[in-house]
């Protein structure tokens, strides 16, 4: 899987959240970490070991 595509189409609001297996998760980490959004991507740890990503426009309110 292409983690940089999807954090894009997630970004773009191509798709609404993306979910990612614990035994992918350190791949779609380091993508996430090389994406200019990335405080703005929000991950929310599951039973099991996955985490499903959202998009928040500027959770924090900074400018």
């Amino acid at each position: 899987m292409d983690y940089q595509a999807e954090i894009d189409r997630l970004v773009s609001g191509e798709i609404k959240e993306l979910v990612i297996d614990r035994d992918h998760f350190l791949l779609c980490r380091t993508a996430w970490l090389a994406h200019p959004k990335r405080k703005e991507i929000v991950g929310e740890a599951c039973l099991g070991g996955s985490v499903i990503y959202r998009y928040i426009p500027n959770p924090t309110g900074e400018k």
